[in-house]
């Protein structure tokens, strides 16, 4: 029958595999969203002076990251279309928080209806059937959290700009910003 110590040891190296996993992942690049993917940037034109720009990051990018990539995603929409500066119309940051749980340590099976020790869990407890002791398994619960920032943009000439208050210089933001992240090298 398992104790304290192999229920920890299990307890322990799930956490340390999740960990190792987690160090193996990279933030999202800074690439277009292919078909099939579910990261990148993307941008659709809606009429002659106005884009919708979108930035979805994966579960280890940080919020500032995605919020910056749409950023420098709405400086290059801008200069690629000929204009200097942009107006943020709308822009918002989702959140998608994901759960998941992991069993930690064997089962406490049961062997029927009724009351009787729950083996490996150290309690008396009814269990309605077999499987499961009533309290459940022990389990991890992890969370994640991917972002995906979007906006619409108004883009400007120099002399429209003037006249807005509001109004990104296209170009400063591009000299300004950190550089986005590298995509991966491809795949062989």
């Amino acid at each position: 029958m398992p104790g304290p110590r192999f229920r920890a040891f299990a307890k322990s190296a799930l956490i340390a595999s999740l960990l190792a996993l987690a160090g193996c992942a990279t933030p999202a690049p800074y690439a277009p969203m292919t078909p099939g993917q579910a990261t990148g940037y993307t941008d659709r034109q809606l009429s002659d002076n106005r884009w919708r720009v979108t930035f979805t990051g994966n579960s280890v990018t940080p919020r500032e990251m995605v919020e910056n990539s749409l950023l420098q995603r709405a400086a290059e929409v801008t200069l690629a279309s000929g204009h200097s500066h942009f107006v943020f119309d709308t822009r918002d940051t989702k959140a998608q928080t994901r759960y998941d749980a992991f069993p930690v340590g064997p089962p406490a099976f049961a062997y029927g209806p009724g009351f009787g020790y729950g083996y490996g869990r150290g309690y008396w407890g009814f269990h309605p059937a077999w499987g499961y002791s009533s309290f459940g398994p022990d389990v991890e619960i992890v969370s994640s959290t991917k972002y995906e920032s979007y906006a619409e943009i108004v883009v400007l000439n120099d002399e429209q700009a003037r006249n807005e208050p509001r109004a990104v210089d296209a170009r400063a933001v591009i000299a300004h910003m950190p550089p986005p992240p590298a995509p991966p090298p491809p795949r062989v």
